[in-house]
């Protein structure tokens, strides 16, 4: 296996860059953030490590190589002097996906084409559109860059989540967000509207320093570069602690409280968290020391009717002044209006982070 170290990229949710960086830089690389993500230096072991231990990443690509190419002919002969028997097996099918920018290339589907057929050709890989193991190509200012996603499904599927609500909180998300807010993990951690109860589980993990890739499988297994005695060493590594029970959530829907206990159980966080049903008005403080207050209120794209939004906001705002003297408070909205609705002093909003189509902010407040 070569052991140079080469680029990788983590990709961020966009608008998400700087907490991933800082993320990046607390688990020991150096990180550079850029839009899109993050670019950090390693070898496979790291990228391993990215996948399993990153809770701000959706993915980590692995670039693995890059050549000039000014037209097809010469794309199809330098694709085939590519060792592509270094990273990729022969019985494992691969699909490519290419992207063309200001490269006498333009093509992208006959570029991805001539990479198919070389691959096929010097390795014997054979070609899937549901393949598992993915390579990126970039093509942009005639300089072809190869990637390989060595991630597979993304990494806000953790793979213990079994119950979802109907708008859920990506976790990867939730997590940046909660890093926003200065979470360290030593905090309480409160969330009145919790739906599937993301916010809240991803805070009892962090508290507990679980990996978060533990649970689920990765691309990078089916490339040859993969080392299963190294890997599960490094899976095995990672010992969680016992987090003290101050992650709480509330909802005024059953459902949803039946959803975030099973969650949370599935996590392994079940004695850590604390799922109640109610509704805003009936919300308490808990006994335990100021802590943070974190939600993902329904702002009107996603429930439709505005107006009784601004009535919903006016009220947890009430709650939250009148109850919760010293927590800090953040809200994820995509609608300043209804943040400015709850009364509550906040900070100057956060940058705009793309989720699900629609471009939502973290407003947060210093201690109430």
């Amino acid at each position: 296996m070569n052991t140079d170290p080469f680029e990788i990229f983590l990709v961020a949710t966009p608008g998400l860059e700087a907490p991933l960086a800082a993320e990046v830089g607390e688990l020991g690389w150096s990180a550079r953030a850029q839009p899109g993500g993050v670019t950090v230096s390693g070898g496979w072991r790291d990228v391993w490590r990215a996948n399993l231990m990153l809770r701000g990443a959706t993915r980590v690509l692995a670039r693995v190589g890059s050549f000039r190419a000014l037209h097809l002919a010469q794309l199809d002969k330098r694709s085939r002097k590519f060792p592509w028997g270094d990273v990729l097996r022969a019985d494992q099918p691969v699909k490519v996906e290419t992207t063309c920018r200001a490269s006498r290339i333009y093509h992208a589907g006959a570029a991805s084409q001539r990479i198919e057929r070389a691959i096929v050709e010097e390795l014997g890989a054979p070609v899937a559109a549901d393949a598992a193991v993915v390579v990126k190509v970039r093509i942009e200012d005639d300089l072809v860059t190869i990637s390989l996603d060595t991630t597979g499904e993304s990494l806000h599927k953790r793979g213990h989540k079994q119950a979802v609500a109907k708008a859920p909180m990506r976790e990867t998300m939730a997590a940046m967000f909660l890093r926003e807010m200065g979470f360290d993990g030593s905090q309480p951690v409160l969330d009145p509207m919790c739906g599937s109860g993301t916010f809240v589980i991803e805070a009892a993990e962090m508290a507990s320093g679980l990996a978060p890739g533990r649970s689920r499988s990765f691309a990078f297994e089916k490339l040859a570069t993969f080392d299963p005695p190294v890997w599960q060493a490094m899976r095995g590594s990672v010992s969680g602690r016992t987090a003290p029970r101050q992650f709480f959530g509330s909802d005024r829907d059953a459902g949803a409280i039946r959803m975030s206990r099973a969650n949370a159980d599935s996590a392994g966080v079940a004695g850590s968290t604390d799922f109640q049903l109610g509704q805003i008005s009936d919300l308490l403080r808990p006994d335990c020391a100021p802590g943070i207050v974190m939600v993902n209120p329904p702002y009107g794209a996603r429930v439709g009717n505005k107006g009784p939004l601004f009535g919903l906001h006016a009220a947890m705002g009430a709650v939250l002044r009148e109850r919760f003297a010293l927590w800090r408070v953040g809200i994820v909205t995509s609608e300043a209006g209804l943040a400015k609705a709850t009364g509550l002093p906040f900070l100057p909003p956060g940058p705009i982070v793309a989720h699900g189509g629609l471009k939502v902010r973290l407003w947060q407040t210093g201690p109430l």
